[in-house]
């Protein structure tokens, strides 16, 4: 039987592909569960640093729900029970503990459109459409795509592309803060998201998780105390690691060849001021001011 999620681990990023291409990745109930698996398996690997989200082949990301399993659903505590299912799955990629890129290889349509926006930040194909078509069927969004629209976008173009239910790609959706960048046309879409992916290479999986604690806090608009505390708290977990220890003492070396070599030159680097004995180490300490 073929698997609903794929996952693979390319190093420290964690791939995750929805598998139901003959069907445009219709999220069925039992697609949303593998997926809600998959990224609650992995929420406790310590080594990664980011998430991909992807769906396979080039014509969907993920079309939304399967209509036809959803049709049976006529009674109050069914309805209730599949867009709980159904928010968990997509709360399991919102909260996962690092960044999950949306790779959009190809139209993200009503909970497909819920789903991408539940990533914390999307990438598209040339090809890659997006929209919320829940209007056209007579519902509103119950996954927390509108909700997460409304954050990103602003309550009135939130507004208006709910109620148009109309279609945005290219450079519109990357104006809108829909997509972060569309591929070239003539590159292929995996390369182009690892290309962009390297541009996070450097950096060590507790900073990554910091940054994404930091991030979550504001999507969920919790009180300003609890979004400085959440930035403190990653603040003194990534200080006393000796990722940062290691990194300070390379930067501190960096600068004294610098400062050396400017010194034997008779000058100083350009925009630099004057290194003082007390710029970079606290009296007496032997410490940093990091």
């Amino acid at each position: 039987m073929t698997e609903l999620v794929r996952v693979d681990l390319q190093g420290p990023v964690l791939r995750v592909t929805i598998n139901r291409p003959e069907k445009r990745n219709a999220l069925s109930r039992a697609t949303l569960a593998a997926l809600k698996a998959a990224f609650d398996a992995h929420a406790t690997d310590d080594s990664l640093t980011a998430a991909v989200l992807t769906g396979a082949g080039d014509r969907a990301f993920a079309a939304g729900g399967d209509l036809h399993e959803l049709q049976e659903l006529t009674a109050v505590e069914a309805v209730e029970a599949f867009a709980r299912e159904a928010r968990e799955a997509l709360d399991s990629v919102r909260r996962f503990p690092v960044p999950v890129v949306g790779a959009l290889n190809g139209d993200a349509l009503g909970g497909g459109a819920e789903l991408a926006m539940a990533c914390d930040l999307r990438l598209a194909a040339p090809h890659a459409r997006f929209a919320f078509l829940q209007g056209k069927l007579a519902i509103p969004t119950a996954w927390g795509g509108g909700i997460d629209l409304m954050r990103l976008a602003g309550p009135a173009r939130a507004l208006e592309l709910l109620a148009s239910s109309r279609l945005v790609g290219g450079t519109e959706a990357v104006a809108l803060g829909l997509f972060t960048a569309v591929a070239p046309p003539d590159q292929p879409f995996d390369g182009f998201v690892a290309h962009w992916l390297q541009g996070w290479a450097h950096q060590r999986p507790q900073v990554m998780r910091a940054f994404k604690a930091q991030a979550l806090a504001e999507r969920l608009g919790l009180p300003r105390r609890d979004r400085d505390l959440a930035e403190q708290a990653g603040f003194v977990g990534c200080w006393l690691h000796d990722d940062h220890w290691i990194a300070a003492e390379r930067a501190i070396a960096a600068m004294g060849k610098t400062t050396g070599t400017a010194a034997r030159d008779g000058r100083r680097p350009s925009g630099a001021d004057p290194v003082r004995p007390d710029d970079h180490r606290q009296e007496g300490t032997g410490k940093t001011d990091g």
